[in-house]
């Protein structure tokens, strides 16, 4: 069979490919982009049904902070890529941005279709526009080549450069299924195994609190755990809980329950002080049910009662013991939830086997960018953003090996 040769190869049509294909083009080079999936940009169009998230409004210092061990790598990426740029890009595909309330940036459409719509509009247009070729997917090397199987049956393509950005291992079924992985380490390249991240957690809920309380939000509260602490609220699952304030602590929790169960204190009334809570709850009862003076005099009511009574029943015969529970209620968790219903994972390509551009030191002028590199960061914008930041990265250094190859 002979192979087909093209000066640059993206494989994945998600985030980090488009951006590295749009990347590419900029600099004048026509890139083929292939997608497993009969259509481009799965995972961000389901992302953006509730509302596309895309950067956070906050200073790039405080913004890098949030990758971890990571951001010393990714730091010179999001400094050329971060949050002002991805607004900037945003309103030129025709999408103004707002700020929300919690520093969330979203687009004014609140959605991902348009911006994809446009995106895909720029990329066919600029510089005579990129190929994009659906239901092609990579099936690893043959000698110099890259293998596809496609629907008129197996190729063989040979790039002057090539851009992996075939995501982790999170939501499987929109396209992110590692089986890259195998391919790469046959290479000798190291992978650091994948976990989930910014995932839900199990709690052994009874039956009843299951059945009446399960899909209602717990808001506003206050998550602790480990010494670090988060405002926001959460979600009540019929196998535990999942939600922004949970994925935000989710790298530790997930640690912690590799060694046994965890316990997550919640403060159901994080704007008020216990002392002010045991004075309300010291008025007389009268002939008020519990439920009723809970909900005169420190209004708590629906989940988060049902909360209190499902973890510390002891105490709402007294005040005192009943506003310590409120502002530190005790809930044990279990287990993560599995790596498949993660929003992303942690672990990927090896920041050792990766130069400054991204290139795969022992696989020169082959790039990796977005969720397949090692690193995990809370939900927010940031994921988003490191992907963006990382695509462009690696089509411009790819764009640069290969003008200085011709």
């Amino acid at each position: 069979m002979e192979p087909e040769y093209i000066d640059a190869v993206v494989i994945g049509a998600g985030p980090a490919g488009l951006a590295a294909a749009e990347a590419l083009l900029a600099a004048g080079i026509r890139p083929v982009v292939f997608e497993a999936k009969p259509t481009v940009a799965r995972k961000l169009l389901m992302a953006g049904k509730s509302g596309l998230n895309l950067t956070r409004d906050q200073d790039r210092e405080s913004f890098i902070a949030n990758f971890g061990t990571a951001a010393p790598r990714l730091r010179p990426m999001l400094d050329t890529f971060g949050p002002p740029e991805v607004r900037a890009w945003a309103e030129g595909l025709g999408q103004p941005v707002f700020t929300g309330s919690s520093l969330r940036v979203f687009p004014k459409a609140m959605k991902a279709s348009p911006l994809v719509r446009q995106w895909l509009a720029r990329l066919a247009e600029l510089n005579g526009g990129a190929e994009i070729r659906t239901r092609v997917r990579w099936t690893g090397w043959q000698g110099d080549a890259l293998a596809f199987d496609t629907p008129e049956g197996p190729r063989l393509v040979t790039p002057r450069a090539t851009i992996l950005a075939l995501g982790g291992a999170s939501w499987p079924r929109l396209g992110s299924d590692a089986a890259w992985v195998p391919w790469l380490e046959g290479r000798g390249i190291s992978i650091t195994p994948f976990r989930a991240a910014n995932m839900g957690f199990d709690a052994d809920w009874s039956v009843h609190f299951r059945d009446r309380l399960a899909g209602l939000p717990v808001k506003p509260v206050r998550l602790n755990f480990n010494g670090h602490s988060v405002k926001g609220e959460f979600v009540v699952t019929r196998s535990g809980i999942e939600g922004s304030a949970v994925y935000a602590l989710s790298d530790s929790l997930r640690d912690a329950l590799e060694h046994g169960p965890a316990t997550l204190t919640l403060d159901l009334a994080p704007d008020q002080s216990e002392a002010a809570l045991s004075a309300r709850l010291s008025r007389p009862i009268g002939r008020n049910s519990m439920a009723n003076h809970l909900r005169k005099t420190v209004r708590l009511t629906g989940v988060k009662a049902g909360l209190l009574r499902e973890l510390a029943p002891q105490t709402l015969g007294s005040p005192d013991d009943t506003a310590r529970a409120i502002k530190a209620l005790p809930l044990v968790l279990t287990r993560s939830r599995p790596l498949a219903e993660a929003i992303s994972s942690a672990g990927g390509v090896g920041w050792g086997e990766l130069d400054k551009d991204l290139m795969l030191t022992r696989q020169p002028g082959t790039f990796a960018a977005g969720e397949m590199l090692d690193w995990e960061a809370p939900t927010g914008g940031y994921l988003l953003t490191a992907c963006l930041a990382t695509g462009f990265r690696a089509g411009q250094a790819a764009a640069d090996w290969i003008k200085e190859a011709r």
